[in-house]
């Protein structure tokens, strides 16, 4: 493996944070006997393909730093590649690396644990899902959860988290379960009326919330947790319960395990690492061994 560490940077993670913390992650790395680049991009679109070409020119790891949506990007350009994927998660959510037991919010805690791993060569092969041309680390969210990122991307005004939790009161308000066809494995469709269905390669999403806390990235299946015809107050009494994970053992709440799974529903968009990849139908592949990542 080439001594040379390509750290891809958000600096605007974390309400700032992505800037000041790739610092002492390359500290961490330099102080390993690493050559440390920096790539951060103009946008999204400038960002990924500036990942892609340390990737293609054969850094030895691509090293994320910032939150869910830019692990998102960096494993799409890991993806299907040899190049191992290390974290320094510093956004609001930090899901992937909580899955992975990886530092959250302590980037030179993570800086020292990515040049530890690559000295041990601790690296490890993990399960991605795949929509079309899109992987995912974490959860593909659909339904009351996915219209709560619906409206709370439309509103201007509050920021950060706030924002999110005046759209889940008026989502609340507005509050009906969906009719949703599902069909695992090409197996017989069932028709159902749900409040949402969550199919996790990781356990949880929107910062700690274990929606499928049995997920495990390395064994080639899905956690599909369908939570089903519940009331406003049942939903209300369930849905905190999701921290602990714990809203499993619900009633109202059915856990299935599948490598592909077909989803439709009306009007419902599907968001996947918190980014929206369009509106249902989806279909979802778990792919065995997608991506290389490092530590613990």
């Amino acid at each position: 493996m080439t001594s040379e560490i390509t750290l891809f940077v958000n600096p605007t993670a974390g309400r700032g944070r992505g800037a000041d913390a790739a610092r002492p992650a390359a500290c961490a790395l330099r102080d390993a006997g690493h050559r440390v680049r920096t790539v951060v991009g103009v946008d999204a679109p400038d960002a990924l393909a500036r990942a892609r070409d340390a990737v293609a020119d054969g850094t030895g790891a691509l090293v994320a730093v910032g939150g869910d949506g830019l692990v998102n990007l960096a494993l799409h350009a890991v993806a299907g590649t040899r190049t191992p994927l290390g974290v320094v998660a510093v956004g609001t959510g930090n899901d992937f690396a909580r899955a992975l037991g990886l530092p959250v919010r302590d980037p030179a805690a993570a800086g020292r644990a990515v040049a530890d791993a690559l000295k041990g060569s601790r690296v490890r092969d993990i399960d991605l899902g795949r929509v079309g041309d899109r992987w995912f680390g974490t959860v593909l969210a659909s339904g009351f959860d996915s219209r709560v990122n619906d409206r709370g991307n439309r509103m201007r005004r509050p920021a950060g988290r706030t924002k999110y939790d005046l759209a889940m009161l008026a989502e609340l308000a507005a509050f009906r379960p969906f009719a949703y066809r599902i069909r695992l494995d090409g197996g017989e469709v069932r028709e159902i009326e749900a409040t949402l269905v969550a199919i996790g390669n990781g356990s949880s999403y929107g910062g700690g919330m274990r929606i499928c806390p049995g997920a495990d990235p390395t064994d080639g299946l899905f956690d599909v947790t369908v939570v089903g015809d519940c009331s406003r107050a049942t939903l209300l009494r369930v849905f905190p319960r999701v921290y602990r994970g714990t809203h499993v053992e619900h009633p109202k709440v059915t856990v299935y395990r599948a490598a592909q799974v077909e989803i439709e529903a009306p009007g419902i968009t599907g968001y996947a690492d918190g980014e929206p990849l369009g509106a249902l139908p989806l279909t979802a592949r778990c792919v065995p061994g997608a991506a290389r990542v490092i530590g613990p």
